[in-house]
C-alpha cells in the first residue's frame, strides 16, 4: 500500500462525501437565504420561522436525490471492496 494510493482513496472519499451532501445542503441553504431576506423585508425577527421550511426542504431533497446519493455511496463502497486485495498485499 503506497502513499499515492492512500491519498487517492482519501481524495475520492472527500469528493464522494461532497457530491452526496451537496444537494441537501444546497437546497437548505437557498431556503434559509430566502427566508432571511423575507424576514429582513418584513422586519420579523423570529428565529424559529426558518426551521420548519428547512426541514421540509431537506426531506424533499432526500426523497428526490436519495436514490442517486445511495448509488454514489454504493459505487464508492464497491470500488473500495474491489481494491481490498491490492491493499492487503
Amino acid at each position: 500500500m503506497s502513499y499515492e494510493f492512500i491519498i487517492t482513496l482519501g481524495k475520492h472519499a472527500i469528493l464522494t462525501m461532497l457530491m452526496v451532501c451537496l444537494p441537501v445542503l444546497g437546497f437548505s441553504m437557498v431556503v434559509g437565504i430566502v427566508i432571511s431576506v423575507f424576514q429582513s423585508v418584513t422586519q420579523i425577527q423570529e428565529m424559529t420561522i426558518t426551521f420548519v421550511p428547512k426541514i421540509v426542504v431537506t426531506f424533499l431533497a432526500m426523497l428526490i436525490f436519495g436514490s442517486w446519493m445511495l448509488s454514489k455511496l454504493t459505487s464508492f463502497l464497491h470500488q473500495i471492496i474491489i481494491s481490498i486485495p491490492r491493499i492487503s498485499g
